[in-house]
């Protein structure tokens, strides 16, 4: 069972957008200390960075696989489909995130680190619109 602020539109909104907003903080501090050549800072931002996506956005999105998601499937078989592109999102986000962490074992200090970040953040917006538009204007709680 999923918890209730799922369910809720505003609530479940919410919840993107403080991630969101705290992720694109995070990737100015990095982008600073790249332009300042503050390399050992910019891979301490990286690490917290990383650790924000896994603690914040990702496990949001493994409580909704787990609850939310099959609850909407249950209660409207015809979100199946959508259920499966929002977990597929999911997914990408994994990926992408599991790069950004290849780059930090790596010691690596540049732009790809940002191109992953841009990447992530847009993936979440495009997700996190579908899910407020299309699944969960469905739900009738």
């Amino acid at each position: 069972m999923s918890g209730p602020s799922l369910k809720k539109p505003d609530a479940h909104s919410s919840i993107h957008e403080a991630a969101l907003n705290e992720a694109k903080e995070l990737m100015e501090i990095y982008r600073r200390c790249l332009e300042d050549n503050q390399e050992e800072k910019a891979l301490q931002v990286a690490e917290i960075i990383i650790e924000h996506w896994e603690t914040r956005t990702l496990k949001h999105a493994e409580a909704e696989e787990e609850g939310l998601y099959k609850e909407m499937v249950e209660e409207n078989p015809e979100v199946k489909e959508l259920v499966i592109q929002l977990t597929r999102d999911h997914d990408i986000m994994r990926r992408i995130v599991d790069q950004m962490k290849e780059l930090l074992q790596k010691q690596v200090v540049d732009e790809q680190f940002i191109s992953l970040m841009n990447g992530l953040i847009i993936v979440d917006l495009i997700h996190n619109e579908d899910e407020m538009n299309k699944l969960l204007v469905n739900d009738k709680h």
